[in-house]
């Protein structure tokens, strides 16, 4: 019904930024959640950025390791904002379907030919056509947006928990070798 309602095949393009947006804030929120257990199990394989940034807060003072704290949370904050910015371009082309929809939809109206009984058939069924992709549009990329902005929480929230965790154990060595 979505698809056959969308003229303009946005709906195909809006589910296809949301399930490059899912992939890849899955990926993500895997590898957190593989650099959380490292941690809670003190086994950070080597080579892992849980590993270096362990390694490299053991040669530094209390300035250092919070400059090198500051640095990882920079660096985590990058990583995933890349899914927020997916998240919020659902709507954006959740909007242009909703112009794109209002554009078809007065794209048939012709004022001269309104009071003509046989051009109002086809002048109400572009018009319904068009409210079609507008509500549509507009419908679709606000529930993915919904949706991948959950995950983005959920992601964030993991985030900030790895950061903590990493600056406890960080502390925790340095206080006790």
């Amino acid at each position: 019904m979505i698809f056959a309602g969308d003229s303009t095949n946005l709906v195909v393009a809006i589910i296809a930024v949301f399930l490059a947006g899912i992939f890849l804030c899955t990926r993500k929120v895997w590898q957190t959640s593989i650099e959380l257990n490292q941690l809670k199990e003190l086994r950070p394989l080597p080579g892992t950025r849980v590993a270096e940034f362990l390694e490299r807060s053991r040669a530094l003072d209390g300035q250092g390791r919070a400059n090198l704290a500051a640095a990882l949370r920079l660096k985590l904050a990058t990583r995933i904002a890349l899914i927020k910015h997916i998240a919020n371009s659902l709507v954006l082309l959740g909007l242009i379907g909703t112009v794109l929809g209002f554009i078809i939809a007065l794209s048939g109206v012709n004022p001269e030919t309104a009071s003509d009984v046989s051009a109002v058939g086809p002048m109400v069924s572009l018009l319904i056509s068009g409210m079609s992709v507008a509500l549509y549009t507009t419908l679709v990329g606000s529930i993915l947006n919904m949706w991948l902005m959950m995950n983005y929480r959920l992601l964030e929230t993991g985030t900030v928990h790895l950061l903590t965790q990493l600056v406890d154990r960080a502390e925790h060595y340095h206080a006790d070798p």
